[in-house]
């Protein structure tokens, strides 16, 4: 109700709240991913030149394995991370919420070909803008979906004000509604916590929110509080 999050249950029987990873992140990743790779084999070509053809022939080696193994490497050994992903706080897993397995990262990352066609990455991006999920092809084939990778947070605990009963009967749905902006808020920007602060504002007292705008994020996070039995 609140962003773009998906709920999934792990084979442990837990439930898992994510937040997926959009277009921009995911191609600044990209981005920094492709600079790191380019200034390495541009290095090593300088290197490589004094050897020739035997040089040359080596070097379209590399490029063949640092294009296509350079993220499948980093995704299986570290967490579902490239240094792009890493630097973005983005990460790859498994559709079921468990870790990327190689088969899972060999097959996304040899469809990136499929994704970059016509050109530029378009089947790759219209497939990310039509997909909840923000799925390209390779993810679609692999069932991978990449995510934000959770940070602590912890102004939100630091929270010292009452709990307060809402006035309203909630569903379960908009109770969890309540309770997920109460933890995620402060981790937003300001814009970003007004922006659903007002979703969720016809629940609250609207006099009180026309005299202070900022009167709804504070109540939600009490509300949330006492639905947590504080």
């Amino acid at each position: 109700m609140l962003d773009t999050t998906r709920e999934i249950e792990v084979p442990e029987g837990v439930e898992l709240t994510l937040a997926v990873a959009g277009l921009v992140s995911r191609a600044l990743a990209f981005m920094i991913d492709l600079a790191i790779r380019w200034i390495g084999l541009a290095t090593v070509s300088g290197i490589l030149a004094y050897l020739g053809n035997f040089g040359s022939g080596l070097f379209l080696i590399l490029v063949f394995v640092v294009e296509w193994f350079y993220p499948v490497l980093f995704e299986v050994f570290n967490q579902g991370q490239t240094i792009g992903k890493k630097s973005m706080g983005i990460m790859v897993i498994n559709d079921d919420g468990t870790p990327i397995d190689w088969s899972s990262s060999i097959v996304r990352n040899l469809l990136r070909f499929a994704d970059f066609l016509p050109v530029l990455f378009g089947f790759g991006v219209v497939s990310m803008l039509v997909n909840k999920d923000f799925k390209r092809l390779g993810d679609l084939a692999a069932g991978t979906v990449v995510v934000h990778k959770r940070r602590l947070n912890k102004t939100t605990s630091n929270f010292d004000q009452d709990g307060l009963s809402p006035k309203l009967p909630l569903t379960l749905a908009e109770q969890s509604a309540i309770i997920s902006y109460a933890e995620r808020s402060d981790r937003m920007s300001p814009s970003r916590a007004a922006e659903l602060g007002n979703v969720l504002a016809p629940w609250l007292d609207q006099d009180l929110i026309k005299k202070n705008p900022d009167h709804s994020s504070v109540t939600l996070k009490r509300m949330a509080k006492w639905l947590r039995g504080h």
